[in-house]
């Protein structure tokens, strides 16, 4: 599963250098130069992250941004330019493996795994078995950021955006295909992994149909649509609005009841990383509990790391569009690798920005 005035992972206030739990090895990256390159989506790292890596190890980070899984895709298909550390999403993930394109982590070199979530989507995912080429970063949920002066209502499913022709040129959707396919997908009742042609056509049809009330679909800045008024209802990671939300208590967010896209993303090492020692240290000290924590504070996304709950905001981890009760998110479904049938939404999506 990620992309300004804050994105997916958004960025708040600045707060005060966290004092590191486990400092990690000096001499880790002895034989490297003292330099990781990180490509992620925008901001979607805590406020001091990078500051502390380099004071707890002495290595410089390089930081890259992109605004979509199929932008990183692109990019690494065409042979690695540099990067050390990427973070795709759990479908991507699995295709990123067929593709020859993740290099396996030594387990060895990240002690702080001992921290992570035991929950098995985040211990074993099905996109990444036995966390052989990522570990958990950040998970969550895309839904429905609104204004609550321009809806007679707090919407509570996707006919909101799907079906809402009194709101027509006030939406945004998401411009990732698969997570609007399946959304829509699921919207109609069916799973966001289909790979019936005829369901993925219905979903197809779905936008094609209402897609003069669409606004745009926006890369990943739909929050920043809502928050300056040039949309009412966006779909949208539920970080990036919760972010936004800080500022501007006229905004809110759900959840839909269908449910909806549940999404990991993973911190991995790209194949030809030419500092992979270093691309260790980092995603290690991703996860040291206070680290992780400092992230979690910042973005607003839901963590990984069991150990990081203690120092994460107690309003954040009550909140029900960071961590959903459990009779919602068993009506949610990760995106995975659909092998063959990605054609189809591929083309589904072609067709959809050609209507």
């Amino acid at each position: 599963m990620i992309h300004a005035l804050i994105s997916r992972r958004g960025l708040l206030q600045s707060s005060a250098a966290l004092s590191i739990a486990a400092v990690l090895p000096r001499g880790l990256a002895a034989a490297e130069a003292k330099l990781v390159n990180v490509y992620n989506f925008d901001t979607y790292i805590g406020k001091t992250t990078r500051r502390t890596f380099t004071q707890a190890t002495g290595i410089r980070v390089k930081y890259d941004l992109y605004g979509s899984n199929q932008e990183l895709l692109a990019k690494l298909r065409a042979g690695n330019p540099g990067y050390d550390v990427i973070f795709p999403s759990d479908f991507m993930i699995g295709t990123m493996t067929k593709l020859d394109l993740l290099s396996p982590l030594d387990h060895a070199k990240l002690p702080n795994m001992r921290h992570l979530d035991p929950m098995p989507r985040v211990s074993n995912p099905p996109s990444n078995p036995g966390l052989k080429y990522g570990l958990p970063y950040q998970w969550g949920t895309i839904g429905i950021g609104y204004r609550k002066s321009k809806v007679k209502s707090v919407p509570v499913g996707w006919q909101a955006l799907f079906d809402n022709p009194a709101m027509s040129g006030r939406i945004a959707l998401l411009s990732e295909p698969r997570e609007v396919l399946g959304c829509a997908l699921k919207y109609l009742g069916r799973s966001v992994n289909s790979t019936a042609q005829d369901e993925i056509n219905l979903a197809r049809d779905l936008i094609v149909r209402n897609k003069r009330t669409f606004k745009t679909f926006a890369a990943d800045n739909g929050q920043d649509l809502l928050a300056n008024g040039e949309v009412d209802l966006v779909m949208e990671y539920n970080g990036d609005v919760l972010s936004v939300m800080q500022e501007n208590k006229g905004l809110g967010f759900v959840v839909p009841q269908e449910g909806t896209v549940l999404w990991t993303d993973f911190a991995c090492i790209p194949k030809g990383a030419p500092h992979p020692d270093n691309a260790h240290a980092f995603i290690n000290h991703l996860h040291d509990p206070k680290v992780n924590a400092e992230i979690a504070n910042t973005i607003h996304y839901a963590s990984t790391n069991a150990s990081a709950k203690q120092f994460i905001r107690a309003d954040d981890l009550q909140n029900p569009s960071i961590y959903p009760p459990a009779d919602l998110i068993a009506k949610c479904e990760i995106l995975q690798d659909v092998g063959d049938a990605l054609r189809l939404y591929d083309r589904a999506w072609t067709e959809v920005q050609a209507a």
